[in-house]
């Protein structure tokens, strides 16, 4: 016969997964790498290919094919090869599913397909071979595949033959460890007999943690292993992840009577990986903060979205005389891992002077950061190396001062209305400025660098320092307060901040709504079309003329900002706004006048008020001119608190609008499939494209990525170099079955729980609490109908707690896996003073 049936492990390796299978080249590869593996034979892919043809499997059509293959017979020429190979081998095997889409970096698909062990007999060897086949087509692999994306008209099956091992211990070992994810540590667990065991959870194993570097057993729950073959366990693990480029494995292995085997060996899929560039941590431990969960976007940044902060990173760097050789490189401390950002706090974390700075701006940015940084501190690697404490704090000081901050904030405490209107002035002047000429591909790419190498510098650390005048006028009136305020009353306080961008424009998008619900026309088309159907209208200028106007209008102001939009990469509002429309469709449901957001709104501007009435009236003398004048800084400037992010993202859509021709002209040229691969490119990327380098290929791949990285549920806070996700690493069993986390907006709501993660085509009920990882300002449009806001991330000064206290609804935020542990539909009650969240009877 023409196809190749069965194949010799030993004849196979790591590229021959289109012929053995994920799970049958590993096997063939640690045996030519010398581990040893149990003997044994592949039964190819191309032999499954012809045994689904006799059985007519139909990939599109995969609810009959594993009983088409259980029930018709092996093809007789692939039998008869199958036999011959078995009677070489001889005695008991085990038989193995091994997918050509299985026992990847990218996913392991660990358990998705059959396992038939201790096989005697060429007749139960058939049948073994058809069931694992079958397999294939089970419903759990099928449904894991459709999460992944997995082509399955592409899927092919091999089965590996292994002589079975007699074992009288069997088990399994990640050479990192699977919960905190601290590489190079040994997670081994073991069970007498055969490993089918634990595999299947029919017995409770023992369990050892040891570090593979110095063989030392750190943990030990059991005592089925000595501290001999824990050491050889961990020693042969390591020599598997080497021989995989380094890559953590997840290994099976059995003991016999004296010796130890190898009978598996996978990536280990779940890690988050660790930066590129990071050192030796045996030598230096390095502490990587999470850029995207600061900024409340947990899915991966497009190329260019993560060069976009490099050349802002360049640029700050240069505005207080660190000059970046390399400026699209950026700084040494902005590193990527997983297409996503993080930020090297190594040096504030060894540094005698500055160390507590992390902790203090986490427990108002992100109040789960704050206790993990504490923690850090304690850590032994990471003490102080050093350095005189004065000498860190003036060289500090001159970094602050070469910014122009210092001489903004003392504007701001002086006179607070007119700097603010000011300095805002300014900044919408510099975003005016021209960009210099536009009329090549690479004078576009020149101005792109220039627009972000000359505007933040210049306006970035003002509008920072404005901010920051406001909620130092905040902390210093909660000092003068102590004793005769309360944290809840001190909160009131933000509510209805005026001069908020964000809260200025989800009002007026809630005008907009009331607006156009007065308008049969609009008001039809918003009930009835679907918001991607309204926005590809809106395009081409073809909706009710009332919503047409209406919302070219607000696009002006607007259109700049987008779901993600600290991400360049994707698409504004003004290039595709469904998002915007669904959320207007959302709004003209919502009748009751008591809940009209900008009644919130209002109603929140006169609670704060009363409060500063409140408060001042509890103190007398010079104490309350203090009071009185820290209090009315607050009200004028922490509002602005939205703006930094406001005009850079107005500079992010400039940009895109500068680069986006760039891909037309790339595509055009055939150096890029699409013009929008432009965004999967760096700059150095486009000036080699713009040269004549075809990158097809460089984007494909980085696509293929991306697609992989937004499957990512979990992106870690903190991330060590060792691979330590530091917040697993440092948990601890609650005390109670009490959902808590960092109270952000005071008040109480009742209300069905709605889980989102993202806020893309959502849509939010009245009344319903809106239960989210993270926000950014393309959620705020949904605030507008919930009840009360939980958030995984954030602190009591992040983005989504600023919205709601203006808003005026009850905020928990910073709750640990608050989107698993909260189902939609569940009632729930959201105690923003308190920060709990507990299910409500009913």
């Amino acid at each position: 016969m023409s196809v190749r049936v069965v194949a010799s492990l030993s004849a196979l390796g790591a590229r021959d997964i289109s012929v053995a299978g994920g799970k049958g080249a590993n096997l063939g590869e640690l045996i030519r790498a010398g581990f040893p593996v149990p003997d044994g034979f592949v039964i190819t892919t191309d032999a499954y290919d012809v045994a689904a043809r006799a059985a007519d499997v139909d990939p599109r059509d995969p609810s009959d094919a594993r009983a088409r293959l259980t029930s018709k017979p092996v093809p007789p020429e692939i039998a008869s090869a199958i036999r011959d190979a078995y009677r070489a081998l001889g005695g008991p095997v085990a038989v193995r599913s091994s997918a050509t889409a299985e026992d990847l970096p990218e996913a392991s698909f660990a358990g998705q397909q059959d396992t038939i062990l201790d096989v005697e007999g060429e007749d139960a060897l058939l049948d073994a071979v058809r069931r694992c086949w079958a397999s294939l087509w089970n419903e759990r692999a099928v449904a894991y595949r459709a999460t992944r994306e997995v082509d399955e008209e592409a899927l092919r099956l091999a089965v590996v033959v292994q002589r079975m091992v007699p074992a009288t211990i069997a088990g399994v070992l990640f050479t990192a460890d699977p919960i905190t994810g601290r590489r190079r540590r040994a997670a081994i667990d073991a069970v007498r007999g055969l490993g089918e065991q634990l595999v299947s959870g029919a017995v409770n194993p023992d369990h050892y943690l040891v570090d593979a570097s110095t063989g030392a057993v750190l943990e030990r729950r059991g005592e089925i292993l000595d501290d001999v073959r824990l050491r050889e366990l961990a020693a042969i693990g390591a020599r598997i992840e080497a021989h995989f480029g380094g890559r953590p494995q997840d290994v099976e292995w059995a003991i016999d009577a004296e010796k130890l085997w190898i009978v598996q060996s996978r990536d280990i899929t779940t890690l988050y990986p660790v930066p590129a560039s990071a050192p030796d941590p045996n030598r230096d431990l390095r502490v990587y903060f999470s850029v995207n969960v600061a900024q409340g976007v947990l899915q991966p940044f497009t190329p260019m979205g993560s060069q976009t902060f490099r050349l802002l990173s360049s640029a700050l760097a240069s505005a207080i005389g660190r000059h970046v050789g390399d400026p699209t490189a950026g700084v040494p401390v902005i590193v990527e891992s997983g297409m996503r950002l993080w930020g090297d706090l190594t040096g504030l974390v060894r540094n005698s002077a500055a160390r507590e700075i992390p902790v203090r701006i986490m427990s108002v940015m992100e109040a789960r950061s704050s206790g993990i940084f504490a923690r850090l501190l304690e850590d032994p690697r990471l003490a102080p190396r050093g350095g005189s404490r004065l000498r860190s704090l003036f060289s500090g000081l001159r970094v602050v001062a070469r910014t122009g901050a210092p001489p903004v904030l003392v504007r701001a405490l002086l006179r607070p209305d007119a700097t603010r209107e000011r300095l805002l002035r300014d900044v919408d002047e510099t975003v005016r400025l021209d960009a210099g000429p536009l009329n090549t591909p690479e004078e576009r790419l020149d101005a792109f660098e220039r627009l972000f190498r000359t505007w933040p510098p210049r306006m970035f650390p003002k509008l920072v320092a404005l901010v920051g005048a406001g909620f130092l006028s905040y902390n210093f009136a909660g000092r003068l307060l102590r004793g005769v305020a309360s944290d809840d009353e001190l909160r009131t306080l933000l509510r209805g901040l005026p001069f908020n961008p964000t809260t200025q424009m989800d009002l007026d998008l809630w005008a907009l709504a009331a607006r156009t619900r007065e308008d049969p026309p609009s008001r039809s088309a918003l009930a009835d079309r679907e918001p991607a159907d309204l926005s590809a209208a809106f395009r081409r200028g073809d909706l009710p003329s009332l919503l047409q106007r209406e919302l070219e209008t607000f696009l002006e102001r607007y259109g700049h900002r987008a779901i993600a939009e600290i991400d360049l990469g994707l698409p504004r509002w003004s290039e595709d706004p469904a998002h915007l429309l669904g959320a207007i469709a959302n709004y003209q449901r919502l009748d009751a006048a008591a809940l009209a957001p900008d009644a919130q709104f209002s109603r929140g501007a006169r609670e704060a008020e009363a409060m500063v009435a409140t408060l001042l009236s509890r103190v007398h003398g010079p104490r309350r001119v203090l009071a009185r004048a820290l209090l009315r800084r607050v009200r004028a400037l922490a509002g602005a608190r939205e703006a930094p992010k406001f005009h850079a993202i107005r500079v992010f859509a400039r940009g895109r609008a500068i680069l986006a021709p760039v891909g037309d002209a790339l595509a055009a040229a055939g150096r890029i499939a699409a013009a929008d691969d432009i965004w999967f490119l760096t700059i150095p990327d486009a000036h080699r494209a713009v040269a004549g380098e075809d990158l097809r290929d460089v984007v494909a791949a980085r696509r293929s990525e991306y697609r992989r990285e937004l499957r990512r549920r979990h992106v870690p806070r903190v991330l060590l170099s060792d691979g330590t996700d530091a917040e697993a690493a440092f948990a601890s069993p609650a005390a109670d079955a009490a959902i808590r986390g960092t109270p952000a907006s005071p008040g109480t709501a009742r209300g069905v729980a709605r889980v989102m993660l993202s806020p893309a085509g959502a849509r939010l009920e009245p009344g319903e609490v809106l239960v989210a990882p993270a926000t950014d300002p393309g959620w705020t449009p949904l605030f507008l109908t919930a009840s009360a806001l939980v958030m995984e991330m954030g602190g009591m000064m992040s983005h989504g707690a600023v919205v709601a206290r203006e808003y005026g609804i009850p905020a928990v935020v910073g709750v640990p896996e608050a989107t698993t542990r909260i189902a939609t539909g569940e009632h729930i009650v959201v105690d923003g003073s308190a920060g709990t969240v507990a299910t409500e009877t009913r």
